[in-house]
């Protein structure tokens, strides 16, 4: 239960994206929602239309705008495009590692996957905590007393929730509660974070989403 006068700052992962050919696309631009993903984006928005929103943020990335697009619609609000909840960044962005994860065996791979705890192969975990925390802090004083969405991105979201809750950033990626258009929302009284939500207004639609890593 959402009281009056906390804030609460939601985080939205984008929907699914028209990706056939399963490319890790990362920050490639050009990766933009599929049909289902307008789907899930329209849902988002039927969703919290009725929420005391007045803040919206979005990662710069195509598929993040296109899945804010129809809540900003909705409630009449402009949305604030912030580089610090871009996607994470990751030395395997461009190959098919979903379609053929055997690609991640070839000697030329090897260096980049040593270490899986910082990880080796993209940007650090703990820098994309950091740079979360900071944009959920000025989406936070923004909304101040109401309700803030910033849509973002399934590693960026799951990396901030695990350090939030005190857990190590460090994780097996399949057990990541974070699916296409959920909200996990952070609810502040004051400065204090009281609760972390989590809902998926569009569970019915993603049994029909291609799984694709790096979305």
């Amino acid at each position: 239960m959402i009281r009056a006068q906390q804030t609460v700052v939601h985080l939205v992962r984008h929907g699914e994206v028209d990706n056939p050919r399963r490319v890790l696309y990362g920050r490639m631009p050009g990766f933009r929602l599929s049909a289902l993903g307008r789907q899930m984006a329209a849902r988002l928005a039927d969703h919290l239309r009725g929420n005391d929103i007045t803040h919206l943020v979005s990662s710069p990335m195509e598929r993040a705008q296109e899945t804010i697009e129809p809540l900003a619609e909705a409630l009449h609000l402009p949305v604030t495009l912030d580089e610090r909840v871009i996607e994470a960044g990751n030395d395997f962005e461009g190959l098919t590692v979903g379609a053929d994860p055997k690609q991640l065996l070839r000697p030329r791979m090897w260096p980049k996957l040593i270490n899986p705890l910082t990880p080796s192969w993209g940007e650090p975990y703990a820098e994309i905590a950091a740079r979360m925390g900071d944009a959920v802090a000025d989406a936070r004083a923004a909304a101040s007393g109401h309700q803030a969405v910033i849509v973002s991105h399934q590693l960026p979201i799951w990396t901030l929730r695990q350090d939030l809750e005190g857990k190590r950033l460090w994780h097996d990626p399949r057990r990541r509660e974070c699916a296409l258009v959920s909200i996990t929302s952070l609810v502040y009284d004051g400065d204090r974070l009281v609760a972390v939500q989590y809902a998926e207004p569009a569970a019915d639609l993603l049994p029909m989403a291609t799984k694709v890593p790096g979305a």
